[in-house]
């Protein structure tokens, strides 16, 4: 019986074979990964361009049959000297950097005392890593009943820690708790992911640099500093630049939570780009406001590698 690539190689026409034949290996290559470049340039390059583009005009795309006008540079002048905008920003880098600080902190934490091998280590592990498999909407809705005034677990455990009636305050209402609770829910949904990466570094390290430094007398504090903490410090860094870019872009859980409010105390730079485009539908605009978080972000994180292979060259 003929096996389907013979029988495949048979029935190519004879023109067709001689034209395969003469490829080089680097041509095939290039014909195998053509069609993935095609959809890679489809789904991300072309919008790209398309947003770029559309950020110089004043397009609707509530009135596609308006004219449209080029108005050049305006849009992202207009939202470079907004102070509303840079409010937004500010209340996202506060949220990226608090989120990332008590997420480091404490996934290299658990990290380190999960890395110390003692029974039932396993089923913690799983424990810990369950809120990471949560959707956001999920995680979105339950935090919001546990935030609930009247009967959420969170304003019952602060009554009985502070003595403040429970009903008296609300998590996500006014008072300035709102930004703090979504820093709360964040951090315990994806610190068990920095806490796998920062694990997967320091079983990484080799024993034997350990029982070296033993050897030399190294106390447990030395070897901490001087071998753990500069050997999982590239894993570490990695879980921080994928956590700092997804945190930029945060945008379903804080809705869920409270919407952006109260007032503007939690409006993301994400969340007012959404209102600029699909509220207002100022779509050109919000095709500047894009670009210019794009161009933030992308800014950032080139620096922020960087640095990152830096110090993996050490």
């Amino acid at each position: 019986m003929t096996d389907p690539i013979t029988a495949a190689a048979r029935a190519t026409p004879a023109p067709v074979a001689r034209r395969i034949r003469g490829l080089s290996d680097r041509a095939i290559a290039w014909l195998f990964v053509a069609p993935t470049i095609f959809l890679l340039l489809a789904i991300n390059i072309f919008p790209l361009i398309w947003t770029i583009r559309l950020s110089f005009t004043n397009y609707a795309a509530n009135r596609p049959n308006r004219e449209v006008e080029w108005v050049g540079l305006r849009n992202y002048e207009r939202i470079l000297t907004d102070d509303g905008i840079w409010a937004n920003m500010q209340t996202t880098a506060h949220f990226l950097l608090w989120t990332l600080f008590f997420q480091v902190v404490i996934g290299f934490t658990l990290a380190w005392l999960i890395n110390r091998k003692f029974k039932g280590n396993d089923l913690l592990t799983t424990l810990i890593v369950l809120p990471m498999m949560l959707s956001p909407a999920v995680v979105g809705n339950f935090w919001t009943f546990l935030y609930q005034p009247q009967i959420g677990l969170v304003n019952y455990v602060v009554e009985l820690v502070t003595g403040i009636p429970a009903s008296s305050f609300s998590m996500l209402g006014p008072g300035g708790y709102a930004p703090w609770s979504i820093i709360i829910v964040d951090t315990w949904m994806w610190t068990p992911f920095v806490m796998l990466i920062c694990l997967a570094g320091l079983r990484s390290i080799p024993d034997y640099i350990y029982e070296a430094a033993e050897i030399d007398r190294a106390s447990k504090w030395r070897q901490f500093w001087t071998i753990t903490v500069p050997m999982v410090l590239p894993f570490l860094m990695l879980a921080v630049l994928f956590r700092g870019i997804e945190n930029f872009k945060m945008f379903d859980m804080v809705v869920l939570l409270t919407g952006g409010g109260p007032g503007n105390e939690t409006l993301l730079a994400s969340i007012d780009l959404k209102r600029e485009a699909f509220e207002k539908w100022r779509t050109g605009y919000s095709s500047a406001y894009a670009i210019i978080l794009f161009v933030t972000v992308f800014g950032l994180a080139s620096i922020y590698v960087k640095a990152l292979n830096k110090v993996k060259e050490r």
